[in-house]
């Protein structure tokens, strides 16, 4: 934001910039802050885990860490990381000079720090912070909260109304700037999961302030919304919660299907397959993700016809999303594919995210999900979903795009070490999680039996091993952004150096195998 001083300079630049790529720099560089301080809550919790017994926390710290690892992770890492990949990348796919509301796009994204600020300072206030689940289910958030609970619910107020502008501004951007020829189907996958995210974040955030709203009034104002005695239901608070919470996690794994759906095609050097099918599997998943809220409830006592019907909408929801991963491993057959940082991850993704899926279709089995509910298997399966999901597209998105970004390439032998470091120490954090779940571990309890000992103990270990891997991936960002080679107009065109040819007659869309490397 310039005036007749000229623009602004240092702090100014940043704090009133309307610049798409300067908005989306802030947002990566805020979500990245939000990791790893999100990261260091989960670390806490797995020191305490290390072995049987209390020894590090307090139990009701031990419950402020969940909470916050939660909150921390799923507000404030995650979903400003997919807007700032919005804001940075939509406008250039689209072929539009800025996003719609270039304002409102500089104040969604400055209310973030103030509405994170304000959570982790309840960390210092009497009766200490949150300690009640990142889900804050009734009557635990309202009628036994810390009295830090009202600082809680203006943050979550907050962040909401950030995620609405933001997402207005990608409406907006999408609908009304697209460049002359750019038809919605021949739209970068990336923008259409962006275009169908926001949609959700629209419908939703609102049910989850009236969520909070309804606490607060149950806390402050007398009124029994989630109390019983007063006429009120604490299941009540559970529906509300996950007819918002569902579609979130959808939320937070569409942007990532765009990613690796970019991603993808670049390193099998083939068209994406099936380009029609994913937009329509998309659209389909979201609109599922409304119908199956009641599946984090399947233990409530909800009548078996309510249970039938929410199973079975669950299981459908495999079906777009297995067409997805048909797609992605459809491109990658027969391609010729290359290896550089950015593939590791999406095919990690692909993987990893398809084991999540599998352990979420067993959960959405009713009678088995009353043996699972509330153990570490939960705990294990949306982790397969969010961690490699989430986390490993974003860390995909930003070796893919860094180099357009800055200028520089990033040094590949460093980051497929990032990488291999990341996945080892994923798959030792969350994989044994299975098994304690399915021996009966229950999750959000800083002790446990003896027989949960040992994979624990390995639990822990992998836990650090991948938090210290992300100040490596620091080290690696910092390290390109302050120079290296430059990069290449193409970037990707022409990966490690590699010759190869397009057959100069048939134009691009007719191939039917790749162009063959030399």
């Amino acid at each position: 934001m310039g005036d007749h001083h000229g623009p602004a300079k240092g702090f100014g630049r940043w704090l009133f910039t309307t610049n798409h790529k300067d908005i989306g720099t802030m947002y990566l560089w805020f979500s990245f802050a939000m990791f790893l301080l999100g990261g260091v809550f989960a670390l806490v919790i797995r020191a305490e885990l290390f072995q049987p017994g209390l020894q590090l926390v307090r139990p009701e710290f031990f419950n402020q860490m969940t909470t916050m690892h939660g909150l921390a992770m799923v507000f404030g890492a995650v979903m400003p990381a997919f807007l700032g990949l919005a804001n940075w990348l939509i406008p250039m796919m689209v072929g539009a000079p800025d996003m719609a509301l270039p304002r409102m796009n500089n104040w969604s994204f400055w209310i973030l720090p103030f509405a994170f600020a304000l959570l982790a300072s309840t960390l210092f206030m009497e009766g200490g912070g949150p300690n009640f689940g990142w889900t804050f289910y009734a009557p635990l958030s309202t009628t036994y909260a810390p009295p830090s609970v009202t600082y809680f619910i203006f943050a979550i107020h907050i962040m909401g109304a950030s995620s609405i502008m933001g997402s207005i501004n990608i409406i907006a951007t999408i609908l009304n700037m697209r460049a002359p020829g750019m038809t919605l189907m021949k739209m970068p996958l990336f923008v259409w999961t962006w275009l169908i995210t926001a949609y959700l974040l629209i419908a939703v955030m609102p049910v989850l302030a009236g969520c909070v709203t309804m606490m607060l009034m149950d806390i402050h104002f007398g009124t029994s919304f989630f109390s019983a005695a007063g006429g009120g239901d604490p299941i009540l608070f559970q529906h509300v919660f996950w007819f918002f919470g569902h579609p979130e996690v959808y939320i937070m794994i569409l942007p990532a299907f765009g990613i690796a759906s970019a991603i993808i095609p670049t390193f099998a050097r083939k068209p994406l397959f099936g380009y029609a099918s994913m937009v329509y599997a998309t659209a389909s998943i979201a609109f599922l993700s409304f119908i199956v809220w009641a599946h984090h409830m399947f233990t409530v006592g909800m009548p078996i016809a309510g249970e039938l019907f929410f199973m079975y909408a669950t299981m459908l929801i495999a079906v777009p999303t297995g067409v997805k991963v048909f797609n992605w491993v459809s491109t990658m057959f027969r391609g010729s594919m290359t290896f550089e940082t950015p593939m590791l991850f999406a095919i990690a993704f692909v993987i990893l995210f398809s084991i999540g899926g599998f352990s979420g279709l067993m959960l959405a089995i009713a009678p088995a999900d009353f043996q699972y509910h509330d153990t570490y298997f939960v705990v294990a399966h949306f982790h397969y979903v969010l961690v490699p999901g989430a986390i490993f597209s974003i860390m995909a998105a930003v070796y893919y795009w860094l180099p357009k970004w800055c200028g520089n390439m990033y040094d590949e032998r460093l980051g497929k070490a990032h990488f291999w470091l990341s996945f080892i120490g994923l798959n030792v954090t969350f994989f044994p999680m299975h098994f304690v779940g399915l021996a009966g571990m229950p999750r959000r309890i800083p002790d446990y039996a003896l027989q949960f000992a040992d994979f624990n103990q390995i639990a822990s270990m992998g836990a650090f091993l991948f938090g210290f891997s992300q100040v490596f991936f620091l080290f690696i960002v910092i390290k390109t952004i302050r120079g290296g080679a430059k990069a290449t107009d193409e970037v990707w065109e022409n990966p490690e150096g590699l010759e190869w040819t397009i057959p100069s007659p048939a134009p691009y869309h007719t191939f039917t195998t790749p162009p063959p490397i030399k």
